[in-house]
């Protein structure tokens, strides 16, 4: 008689179970011992560091291998698609500053400021910001690598693969080695995943819970609420109209399989690894998103240029400042704007609220407390505003691959692997 297959241990089966389950049992997992063992679960997000650190450790060498490797391989007359990206990203962003202005006059909020304003320094002028991007273009490309500069590590990747596009077959080889081998780093990293959220989400809500966001409840919706027309409503119909196909099973596999990791690591940046792997999965031109994953973690940023107009607008009700139809306009222009040279890491996009409340004549000082307001809202509005920027970052992607492909091939095709 035939042996019977023995049953695999729990552990095991858990393990060989989609990655996206294996996230939300975390999520599970860690809300419960935060709520057992508030204790414990600090210090369980040792597990959630170590786990951010390990994506941003990664991240910028896989950009620059891929980038340049794909520069250097890429076939002479061969589209990469990338200024429909790019087109897309802008739109994308300015709609989201126009649905935040929309919703931050349908539903305006008024706040009680706070004593302890934000110690950063906020950039005095919308040249200042461009002034910070362009230098950061041609970073020295070792500090660019150590900090983190994604528009810094593109620029001499493009300019590595450029020069390397006349090399030898030898050496291109070698990138295309290279490349490969950090592509399988990624994806050991990433299997840790569903272990880092667990830690993540344990130790969030064990320090912060929900106390501290009852009084911004009002805020927190006209946030929430924007955040969600442009990923639900005005981001699949931008792909109908690029693609002309139902956008809708890309968007909540975006949602779903990017999404849900960025909101708990609260990074674009540390989200480039996870990003790339699905564009893998999903057969997308490499030469496009090695490049247009991390152009993206750094200029499409719809859920950054939210947050910039509604807390602009939530001062300027507090302040009693009447708002004509032109000045809103140029709100969410200067907010698109500001959101592009948002820094790709937690809280990034608060810096820049001063900002724009200068368009208003708002004081620094009230301004800064504003961005404080921010801060203590940020465990929900930076994790939401990240997850937003990110999975757009891949549908977007994903739109204009399969725009230029078949007419016909579904907007969702992964690969088996």
């Amino acid at each position: 008689m035939p042996q019977q297959a023995q049953p695999q241990p729990l552990l095991v089966r858990m393990m060989n179970t989609n990655i996206v389950i294996q996230i939300l049992i975390g999520i599970v997992a860690g809300v419960a011992l935060a709520t057992l063992s508030p204790e414990t679960a600090v210090s369980a997000g040792l597990f959630g560091q170590l786990f951010v650190s390990a994506l941003k450790a990664v991240a910028p060498i896989l950009v620059f291998i891929l980038v340049a490797s794909s520069i250097a391989n890429q076939k002479r007359g061969q589209d990469s698609n990338m200024k429909p990206v790019v087109v897309l990203y802008l739109v994308g962003t300015f709609c989201a500053s126009l649905t935040a202005v929309t919703m931050s006059f349908i539903f305006p909020t008024t706040l009680s400021l706070v004593t302890d304003a934000a110690t950063n320094s906020a950039p005095e002028g919308i040249m200042e910001v461009l002034y910070t991007l362009l230098f950061k273009i041609i970073d020295n490309p070792i500090n660019a690598l150590m900090t983190g500069n994604f528009i810094g590590i593109l620029g001499w990747a493009v300019a590595l693969g450029l020069g390397l596009h006349s090399a030898s077959d030898a050496t291109k080889k070698v990138f295309i080695d290279l490349s490969n081998c950090i592509s399988n780093i990624v994806t050991v990293v990433i299997r840790f995943a569903p272990i880092g959220i667990f830690g993540l989400v344990a130790s969030t809500f064990a320090e912060t819970g929900f106390d501290a966001l009852a009084g911004y409840s009002h805020l927190l919706a006209v946030l929430l609420g924007s955040m969600a027309i442009i990923a639900l409503i005005v981001n699949p119909l931008i792909v109908f109209i690029r693609t002309k196909r139902n956008p809708y099973p890309l968007v909540f596999l975006c949602l779903r399989e990017s999404g849900v990791t960025a909101f708990f690591t609260r990074s674009s940046a540390a989200n480039i690894p996870v990003n790339m792997a699905l564009c893998e999965r999903l057969n997308l031109h490499k030469d496009t998103y090695s490049v247009s994953i991390p152009l993206g973690a750094t200029i499409n940023m719809a859920g950054a240029a939210i947050t910039i107009t509604v807390l602009t607008l939530a001062a300027v009700h507090t302040s009693g400042v009447a708002v004509d139809l032109p000045t809103a306009l140029l709100l969410s222009l200067v907010a698109a704007v500001s959101a592009c040279g948002a820094s790709g890491v937690a809280g990034g996009s608060l810096l820049l609220i001063p900002l724009a409340c200068s368009l208003f004549g708002i004081p620094n000082e009230v301004a800064m407390q504003v961005v404080a307001i921010g801060f203590i809202i940020g465990v929900v509005q930076d994790s939401a505003e990240t997850a937003l920027n990110s999975s757009t970052d891949v549908l977007f992607t994903t739109a204009a691959c399969r725009k230029a492909d078949n007419p016909y091939k579904p907007l969702v095709q992964t690969s088996n692997s």
